[in-house]
């Protein structure tokens, strides 16, 4: 991973922010790390020039992590932004996701999955931790929320289940053997037909609709 990255660190806990600033600075030791105290003080930050990542609390004050990543998404639809949790703010996973959030990280996560998550999202893809994708899994059993009744194709099918594995659209293509920008076309056709924003809704499709098990 290219180490020269700016780095947001967007929470209203100073101790907190001060020891993930300190994982940072060992881990990626030419990182840029900025901080702010809440979601409307990461507004003023990003205005002038977006970093490259943004690990964002979900619980602030005058302005939490939702509204923020909505807003900032809003700005640039490329935001890289990573959620930090913790147990109890699973009523607000489905929110962030739909604000535009590539990530999700419990706030006691390990060191490596930290940087793993960074890593992750500075490639393209998405990364939830496992305990957050157990917990996704356990409430979207419990959700009568509706899904789609569509029909995907053979073809969709497999580019989604390649998507889910966090595959980008260039490694889609060369294991089935299709360019990238067939592969594309096919990614915009699962976003409309599932009705998602993103390919963190289309992963959340696939675990509703059993396309993939885990």
């Amino acid at each position: 991973m290219d180490t020269t990255k700016t780095i947001l660190i967007v929470d209203d806990h100073t101790l907190f922010r001060n020891g993930l600033k300190l994982l940072l600075q060992h881990y990626i030791p030419d990182s840029v790390i900025i901080e702010s105290s809440n979601g409307e003080e990461a507004l003023l930050r990003v205005t002038n020039k977006m970093p490259d990542i943004i690990l964002m609390d979900i619980n602030m004050p005058v302005m939490n992590g939702v509204e923020s990543t909505r807003k900032i998404i809003e700005m640039n639809p490329e935001a890289c932004i990573i959620a930090l949790t913790m147990h109890g703010d699973e009523s607000y996973y489905y929110q962030m996701i739909d604000a535009g959030a590539k990530g999700f990280l419990l706030k006691n996560s390990k060191p490596d999955d930290v940087i793993d998550a960074i890593k992750q999202v500075c490639q393209g893809k998405h990364y939830f931790s496992e305990e957050i994708m157990y917990s996704v899994i356990k409430n979207l059993n419990k959700s009568d929320t509706e899904v789609p009744d569509i029909q995907l194709t053979s073809r969709e099918t497999e580019v989604l289940k390649m998507i889910c594995a966090g595959l980008s659209n260039q490694e889609i293509g060369d294991k089935l053997f299709i360019s990238k920008r067939t592969v594309d076309n096919h990614r915009a056709s699962l976003l409309e037909k599932t009705q998602s924003k993103n390919t963190a809704q289309l992963v959340m499709y696939a675990i509703k609709t059993g396309v993939i098990e885990l």
